[in-house]
């Protein structure tokens, strides 16, 4: 038997090893710190390339995590975000999952809704803002709701799609054995589309945990856009860094969560990542 060989590592669109990919990303990494370290050297101000207002060091951030922590309540902040973004969100998957698999099932009902679908994913995300204060106040029912309008469209979609993704043959198969139009619905087009719907939702997550810092500039007393609204006008330099590694961070782990959740629920579509 000949041994398959691998592509060279710089071949057209050639995939990397996951060892090679995960060097290879802790290497660009650790290039940004030194780059970092570099600009911000220097025991004064005058004597750094870039200004310590502009850019701190890592040392002067990480010296900063403290206050960060206890005097501004850096945990209370992430929970408030966390539970906005998820009850928001989770509205969003209650009414857009099982409109857009109506939608993408029954053509018709597609026909009434891609257009209002077309419609909210096009406005400019902050034109929102106004609207939900004048509908919910500006407490925290606005926030929930501002990032309900904001990703509903988004989930009608990725739903739509997914079910649009099933290929015929597979309802024609159902068809033939005689099932009824409801059972093709539930028992082909919602199972072979789920996979796709709770990418579609994976990736969307993402964008809610980002729409979320401009709702927490009005009224919040707790939020990470809260906290960086507050450090830009205190000038702290160093928590606003901190905040946005914070926030990468937690954008990196739920997203790893929901591959493992992924993994588990379509072990037959794992595929390493």
């Amino acid at each position: 038997m000949v041994p398959t060989r691998r592509p060279p590592l710089f071949a057209l669109r050639a995939v990397p090893p996951p060892a090679v990919a995960r060097a290879v990303g802790l290497g660009a990494i650790g290039l940004c710190l030194l780059l970092w370290w570099a600009f911000t050297l220097g025991a004064t101000p005058e004597s750094r390339l870039i200004s310590p207002v502009v850019l701190p060091s890592p040392g002067e951030v990480l010296r900063s995590f403290p206050s960060l922590w206890t005097e501004r309540a850096l945990l209370e902040s992430i929970a408030a975000t966390l539970r906005r973004v998820l009850v928001g969100f989770l509205l969003a998957v209650a009414v857009g999952v099982p409109v857009g698999i109506l939608a993408g099932a029954y053509r018709v009902f597609d026909a009434a809704f891609a257009p209002i679908a077309l419609f909210g994913r096009n406005i400019p995300i902050a034109a929102l803002i106004p609207l939900t204060i004048l509908w919910f106040g500006i407490e925290e029912t606005q926030k929930t709701m501002f990032i309900f309008l904001a990703t509903v469209p988004f989930v009608f979609s990725g739903a739509v799609d997914a079910v649009e993704a099933v290929h015929e043959r597979y309802v024609e198969s159902a068809q033939t054995l005689g099932a009824s139009a409801r059972q093709v619905v539930s028992k082909v087009l919602i199972a072979l589309a789920l996979p796709g719907i709770y990418t579609s939702l994976r990736n969307l997550f993402g964008l809610a945990f980002g729409y979320i810092m401009l709702a927490e500039l009005i009224n919040a007393k707790y939020g990470l856009g809260y906290l960086l609204s507050t450090s830009q006008r205190r000038g702290l330099t160093e928590h606003i860094i901190l905040i946005l590694i914070v926030i990468g961070t937690l954008a990196y782990g739920i997203d790893r969560l929901l591959y493992w959740f992924q993994v588990r629920l379509f072990p037959y579509l794992a595929r390493s990542e």
